[in-house]
């Protein structure tokens, strides 16, 4: 039954140059992380190794099996979301309950909880797609993607739910959800959205946790002294990829100009990786990460937009969505341009559980692309 399974694909279509700008993204990665901490190198390509594992293994699965285990998909992310928060098992860390310790082995269910809702509500928009515009339809998603978005808000997580919300509202609009009803929410969004930051620039509000409301007022305000601690380190980001200049400092130099030598930017192989490699590999190395990260958003939406069925271009155009958001806003933090939010930049940071997480995304999509095409879509988007 299994060679019956891998006999239905069509391995002509394998995407080879999503695969490569993936693999060369990732390679860079460890590159810039073993010049930040060389301790963590040989475990980021540990993840690497997994992560390719993983992928191949995905990719191999008929994402229409994932269709008919949607329920279990959901019910799966939601108990380890509800162990992270409620649980002895959940771990904390620099403020924030986000972790699972199991037996030694400690993940991000908040990683695996996009994964998880790409899958689920790919067949949730692909079952209900002719009716994605009733008020019913709209609702019942609306109350799907609350439960888990509030449950990584709680841990908390504003980052993450920030880009679990625009997953979410790309893969209805993917779905084709009329303008008629886009347009009237974003009239109620949009001064809704301004009244809301209104209020949580009152200094005694008491919707943000104290270290958001901070983080906010330094980037606002970064040479207040009240805020200075906070604000540090983003400032020193921006001073690092200036000081990069063309060609880079080079990794792995001791340079004692360098803003990363200096001890400038704590935890550099997380949120501010991108940081690093502005500075050591110059404006040439970072133009060449932000030109590979597009290309995978690219090719993941040329890919969905030959799918064989609207689930799988949801699936290809919700993997698109999490990169490409999580990389803007990713890179928006380390250039000043968006409040410190936490987010790991896709295949480049340090983090195994985001890294497997990414891998598996495009093991998705590459069985999107191996798949016999026996769809013809009509017109539209993606």
């Amino acid at each position: 039954m299994i060679f019956k399974l891998l006999k239905q694909y069509q391995y002509k279509k394998v995407p080879f140059r999503l695969l490569l700008y993936v693999i060369v993204l990732n390679l860079i990665g460890i590159a810039v992380i073993g010049s930040a901490r060389a301790s963590l190198k040989q475990t980021q390509i540990q993840g690497m190794i997994l992560g390719l594992a993983a992928m191949l293994v995905v990719a191999l699965i008929d994402y229409s099996l994932y269709m008919h285990l949607q329920w279990l998909i959901y019910a799966g992310n939601l108990t380890l979301l509800l162990l992270v928060k409620y649980s002895p098992l959940g771990d904390s860390g620099l403020g924030a309950q986000r972790w699972l310790e199991l037996g030694g082995f400690r993940f991000q269910p908040s990683e695996v909880s996009k994964l998880c809702i790409i899958l689920f509500f790919a067949w949730f928009f692909g079952k209900y797609h002719e009716k994605v515009n009733s008020f019913w339809t709209i609702l019942a998603a609306g109350v799907l993607i609350f439960i888990p978005w509030f449950l990584i808000l709680k841990q908390p997580d504003l980052s993450t739910s920030i880009v679990t919300a625009l997953l979410f509202l790309s893969m209805i609009f993917l779905a084709e959800l009329s303008y008629k009803i886009i347009l009237p929410v974003l009239a109620v969004i949009v001064p809704a959205g301004a009244i809301f930051i209104a209020l949580i620039l009152q200094p005694d509000q008491k919707i943000l946790e104290g270290f958001q409301y901070n983080r906010i007022m330094a980037w606002l305000q970064p040479t207040n002294p009240k805020y200075a601690h906070t604000a540090y380190q983003q400032q020193n980001s921006i001073m690092a990829i200036g000081s990069g200049q063309l060609w880079g400092k080079g990794l792995n130099n001791d340079s004692v100009y360098s803003v990363k030598n200096g001890n400038y930017l704590p935890e550099p192989q997380t949120d501010f990786i991108f940081s690093v490699a502005g500075e050591e590999l110059g404006f040439v190395g970072a133009v060449i990460i932000l030109v590979l990260l597009l290309l995978i958003v690219l090719e993941c939406i040329m890919i969905g937009r030959r799918a064989k069925d609207l689930q799988g271009r949801l699936i290809c155009g919700g993997v698109a969505a999490l990169i490409g958001f999580q990389a803007v806003i990713n890179l928006c933090v380390v250039t000043g341009l968006l409040p410190n939010t936490g987010l790991t930049l896709p295949f480049v940071s340090y983090g195994l559980t985001s890294l497997v997480s990414l891998y598996i995304a495009i093991g998705l999509v590459v069985n999107v692309a191996i798949q016999p095409n026996k769809y013809r879509r009509r017109d539209g988007i993606l």
